[in-house]
């Protein structure tokens, strides 16, 4: 399951289908929420759940005491307002993956695009809203970055008008995503000091930066105010990110509560596991310091 999928099947996961033995629901699943110390604001990414049709998927999280879902759109505020879930990551104004920022032949429909979303998230009473930077086709970072800078100024001052984050996603462009032009910290790092403005931060994925630069803690240490929101996942595989992997989460959990960071976490992972909700519980015990 990959993430530029997600709109197609989402919509076959709303109207209720379900992936043969997928165990949601369990009525003897224990309560996670009040064990939770507080230090991370929890979220997952509904994407890698949604065989979980989303009116189910929201109680769960709630069961879990994870209190936000991430990249769901307006399409899907309504229910989770019924279910008091908070929209952590709200996306919908994106073209796709590769067609972003860095690319002028793409501004006129993302600067429209963005222009209508921007004041639906806030009216909504949201605050994160995804964007990416989109393949380079041949282009240096210095022209990419020249390119993204253009595009975005044309729109931050809605999101500033707005109380609006746009938060740029790092990607990485050695396995999942070739060719993409964010795919390095110090590139997004350059790009939110050319913009110069506290409504544009960085997504940091933990997976993503792992395979690209490694180094984590270091990394979200020394560039802890650009960081608006972090996803997690297992490398390699994007799994679970319990010891049937590379990173170990506690302690990056640690290093991001001791930056003073009070944004999101949101998991994710692609569960192996047949119960995916149990997976889910593992990853928030497991980032929950």
């Amino acid at each position: 399951m990959k993430r530029r999928s997600f709109i197609t099947s989402a919509a076959t996961a709303s109207a209720g289908v379900m992936a043969p033995g997928q165990l949601w629901g369990r009525e003897d699943r224990k309560s996670l929420g009040p064990e939770l110390k507080g230090n991370i604001n929890h979220s997952a990414c509904y994407w890698c759940y949604d065989s979980i049709p989303l009116e189910n998927f929201l109680p769960e999280l709630k069961k879990l005491g994870v209190g936000a879902i991430d990249l769901v759109g307006p399409a899907d505020w309504p229910l989770l307002k019924k279910y008091e879930i908070h929209a952590s990551m709200c996306w919908g104004a994106e073209l796709n993956l590769t067609d972003g920022w860095c690319d002028p032949q793409f501004h006129p429909q993302l600067i429209a695009s963005y222009s209508t979303m921007i004041p639906k998230v806030a009216e909504a009473g949201y605050t994160n809203l995804i964007c990416f930077s989109g393949s380079r086709r041949g282009m240096e970072d210095e022209e990419g970055l020249n390119h993204a800078e253009k595009g975005l100024k044309q729109v931050l001052s809605l999101a500033e008008q707005h109380g609006v984050i746009l938060q740029m996603e790092l990607l990485n462009s050695k396995v999942d995503h070739q060719d993409y032009m964010c795919d390095r910290t110090p590139w997004g790092v350059a790009l939110c000091d050319r913009l110069g403005s506290d409504n544009f931060k960085l997504l940091y994925d933990i997976y993503h930066m792992q395979i690209m630069e490694g180094d984590v803690i270091r990394t979200l240490e020394t560039y802890r105010d650009y960081i608006g929101h972090y996803h997690t996942g297992g490398n390699p595989g994007r799994h679970e990110i319990d010891e049937t992997q590379e990173l170990f989460y506690p302690a990056i959990m640690r290093a991001i509560v001791k930056t003073g960071f009070k944004g999101y976490v949101a998991q994710e992972f692609i569960p192996s596991w047949e119960d995916k909700i149990a997976a889910l519980e593992q990853g928030v015990r497991i980032c929950d310091v």
